[in-house]
């Protein structure tokens, strides 16, 4: 018998009453949790990222970065900025 487990013995009868805490569940549960964190995580990282900055100039320009291929492009123009985007997954 474990020792979350209480045994119950009448003359033609055995009743185990297992106690609701049980480690490997909880256990289980917290790795699953830990888990969907790190595929979320990783899903974020994959995406393509996009930024709008402004330089010391006060000048707009347009970053783009593709965390898959690891490519990146800078430009002053939201159309080259397409452009490219549509050219990578091409």
């Amino acid at each position: 018998m474990r020792n979350n487990e209480m045994c119950i013995q009448t003359e033609d009868t055995k009743l185990q009453l297992k106690s609701s805490y049980d480690s490997k569940s909880v256990l289980w549960k917290i790795v699953g949790i830990f888990w969907q964190k790190i595929v979320k995580l990783l899903q974020e990282n994959q995406e393509l990222q996009v930024y709008q900055k402004d330089d010391r100039n006060g000048n707009t320009y347009w970053q783009v970065y593709d965390p898959l291929t690891g490519k990146s492009f800078t430009s002053g123009s939201e159309s080259d900025i397409r452009a490219w985007i549509e050219q990578l997954y091409r």
